[in-house]
């Protein structure tokens, strides 16, 4: 029984990519722009620029004594820097910033 629902399910997996494959191509002979048609370049820039300005706040607040990830993402957030995306600070992502030097 098992086997059948899993050839039910593969054959289901195979019908909904060919549906998916028609109708992108039909949108596409319409004329429908698809993907992300966003500035990389911009996108790119902006995004570096917010990370090389909080790069010193993380040295200095590493300076001062805070060494969690978990304080220095607070810190940075009651002092009001936003990340790349404009977004709040997470240990995680200090973690990144601090270990690859980029956001």
């Amino acid at each position: 029984m098992l086997h059948i629902y899993a050839a039910l399910a593969e054959k289901e997996r195979a019908m909904i990519s060919e549906r998916t494959r028609v109708a992108l191509a039909h949108a596409k002979d319409r004329g429908v722009v698809l993907g992300n048609r966003t500035n990389l370049t911009e996108a790119a820039t902006k995004g570096s620029d917010a990370c090389a300005s909080t790069d010193p706040f993380a040295g200095q607040l590493q300076a001062s004594g805070i060494k969690t990830v978990r304080a220095l993402a607070a810190e940075l957030n009651a002092r009001g820097v936003r990340t790349a995306r404009g977004g709040v600070w997470h240990p995680t992502t200090v973690h990144k910033l601090l270990t690859q030097g980029a956001c």
